[in-house]
């Protein structure tokens, strides 16, 4: 092929720019998406202060998957989208986290802090420590169906965050 019959930035398959405005397709249509919190931050310059954006969201699939992001941007509904994009308490940041996950029967409290991003970040950590009714059966001696108890629909309860 001749340099001329090339057209001009047509690169070959898989050469195309990534427009960062366009919105991203989504797979799963079942993700549950939260916002836990917005914070309005300053950046003092030359000529005042230049006010931008920070929200942090939790997203799931109620099914034991979940995750959070946050992002930055001077307009809250562009800062919205970019934390959903990174990555889905019984009160507040908590609460976000849990039902996203898809638990459904929890008590939990938070002591010390309430930054929303330490909160969702503690919850997390608190899940991944969190011991799976497979190995509490196996410490007890007990069935799995004997440690997760059956709903009045028939089926168990879902398992935690595997990790």
């Amino acid at each position: 092929m001749a340099r001329g019959d090339q057209q001009r930035g047509d690169g070959g398959p898989n050469r195309g720019r990534r427009d960062r405005n366009a919105p991203e397709e989504r797979v799963d249509s079942d993700i549950v998406e939260k916002l836990v919190h917005i914070n309005r931050v300053a950046a003092t310059v030359k000529g005042g202060r230049r006010f931008s954006f920070a929200a942090l969201m939790v997203v799931g699939d109620q099914k034991g998957r979940v995750g959070f992001g946050h992002g930055k941007a001077r307009e809250v509904p562009e800062a919205i989208r970019k934390a959903t994009d990174t990555g889905v308490i019984a009160g507040g940041p908590m609460r976000a986290v849990l039902e996203t996950l898809g638990v459904q029967d929890v008590v939990a409290k938070s002591t010390g802090s309430s930054n929303p991003y330490n909160m969702v970040r503690a919850t997390f950590e608190a899940l991944k420590v969190q011991s799976s009714p497979r190995q509490i059966a196996a410490k007890r001696g007990k069935k799995v169906g004997d440690i997760l108890g059956r709903r009045a629909d028939g089926a168990s309860a879902p398992d935690a965050i595997e990790g």
